[in-house]
């Protein structure tokens, strides 16, 4: 029976930093951070097992799906044996005393404020719900790119408080994250007509915070807030160095969470890539759900402008809206505006709506994404991203950190520019062109299959157009 070298395979909790590390160099940094980097492990003292702690059944089945085979083969390898794999969901440890943070002399006030959920509900204007009751979950189109946010979002709407709490979705703009919180609310409402719900902006609530200071109405700023059954709130990486603002969401976070009320939150990127927030906070904001809603692909963007047209009582025939989804890439928001230029000059013109029409009614539209767009533009940009050299675009380095950058930025060069092949290789250091069509080709397929990858390459393509 051979002996075991632990001088030079990693043993005990160094197994799991080794997995770790081993990860972090081959998977997708939002794919590494949303789902790995939180990951709590406990290995057997023989270091045969790897139980991993995650927060809830929803983030245990995901990563069960997609990743626990990926985690079981880089243990093997880092270990040069194989280890069983156990996912648990961990025991949720408890604020201890759920004490708030230390007060300062202007803060008293909240020692002597009534208890809030015995509170009455605030009448009038300061407690309309400011829901928009057109975006429900029937008017949302579901595709792969938010299937996930989609589901999770069903889950908080029937059942609030109960699962994935807090509910943290992000992704770019305009995808669809708003639509998805108005339409939890608006669900939540129409089996609970009684629910007291409030959608706001990030930049309302620090409005509020700053007038409760102003006007010392703290006691109604609490009844407000802490009172709620569920808290909608949009773009939280506004709270970014607003200390005081982050303090009193804190103290909301907590007061709703202790009574079981929902909180759900949308952000431009997941918790821990937010920046100026406190360590705190960001905690919580990952101790539920986070999960992202990535850029439609083609046949959810076709989908989606076939469903809006037929909402406005239009009918877009299939082939128009595959010429429209094409070249109209970036965001739901930007396929919303292109489709009410060819309704309006369609109308205007008392027209058909055909590929022409479409073609006329969306001439400057697409003529100002296509007008600035140039191949250096592009390799300045990717490098940008990627955190490489320009000049690594034109060497004939081959390591992965290098070539795939450069494999997306020749696959761009083709989707954004009329350049040929032949000048593209030309501009990426006098490159053969059928090298350039194997980057396409390699990044084309790969954007299908990898969510990541496709939500990358949308932030590129909405940077480079501007």
């Amino acid at each position: 029976m051979s002996m075991r070298q632990p001088s030079l395979l990693p043993e005990g909790p160094d197994l799991w930093e080794a997995c770790v590390d081993r990860l972090a160099q081959e998977m997708v940094d939002q794919q590494f951070s949303t789902w790995i980097r939180p990951l709590v492990a406990k290995v057997s003292l023989d270091g045969d097992k790897v139980t991993l702690l995650v927060a809830n059944r929803f983030k245990m089945d995901w990563i069960r799906a997609q990743y626990a085979s990926k985690i079981t083969a880089t243990l093997h390898e880092v270990a040069g044996r194989p280890v069983a794999l156990e996912l648990a969901i961990a025991q949720r440890e408890p604020v201890p005393g759920r004490v708030l943070p230390a007060r300062r002399p202007q803060d008293a006030v909240f020692a002597e404020l009534p208890d809030v959920a015995a509170a009455p509900q605030p009448k009038g204007e300061e407690h309309r719900h400011r829901l928009n009751p057109a975006l429900t979950f029937a008017t949302l189109v579901e595709g792969p790119a938010n299937h996930m946010a989609r589901t999770a979002a069903g889950h908080v709407a029937q059942r609030p408080g109960a699962m994935y709490n807090p509910l943290f979705i992000y992704g770019g703009v305009g995808l669809g994250k708003t639509h998805l919180m108005h339409a939890i609310g608006n669900q939540l409402l129409a089996d609970n007509p009684q629910a007291r719900v409030l959608y706001i902006h990030a930049e309302q609530f620090v409005s509020d915070v700053v007038r409760a200071y102003q006007r010392k109405t703290f006691d109604e700023f609490k009844r407000r807030y802490h009172s709620l059954d569920l808290l909608l709130i949009d773009d939280i990486q506004f709270f970014a160095n607003k200390e005081r603002t982050q303090e009193e969401f804190f103290n909301a976070f907590e007061a709703l969470l202790t009574k079981q009320s929902h909180i759900v939150m949308t952000s431009d990127t997941y918790p821990k890539g937010l920046a100026d927030i406190h360590e705190r906070l960001v905690s919580r904001f990952d101790s539920g759900l986070a999960v992202a809603i990535e850029p439609p692909a083609l046949d959810m963007r076709v989908a989606i402008l076939m469903s809006k047209a037929d909402t406005e009582g239009a009918r877009m025939p299939e082939d128009v809206a595959f010429y429209v989804a094409k070249n109209v890439r970036s965001n739901v928001r930007e396929l919303e505006g292109a489709l009410r230029k060819i309704l309006a000059y369609a109308r205007f013109n008392q027209k058909e709506i055909s590929i022409q029409l479409a073609r006329e009614a969306l001439k400057d539209l697409l003529a100002t994404q296509n007008r600035h767009i140039g191949i250096e533009g592009i390799q300045k940009t990717v490098a940008d991203f990627y955190k490489i050299k320009v000049a690594d675009m034109h060497s004939k380095a081959r390591p992965a950190k290098i070539a795939f950058p450069r494999q997306v930025a020749m696959y761009l060069s083709k989707e954004l520019t009329i350049q040929s092949l032949p000048e593209i290789g030309e501009l990426f250091g006098g490159r053969d062109h059928t090298t350039v069509l194997y980057a396409v080709r390699k990044v084309a397929t790969e954007r299908k299959k990898n969510s990541e990858l496709n939500h990358q390459l949308h932030v590129l393509e909405q940077t480079l157009r501007g």
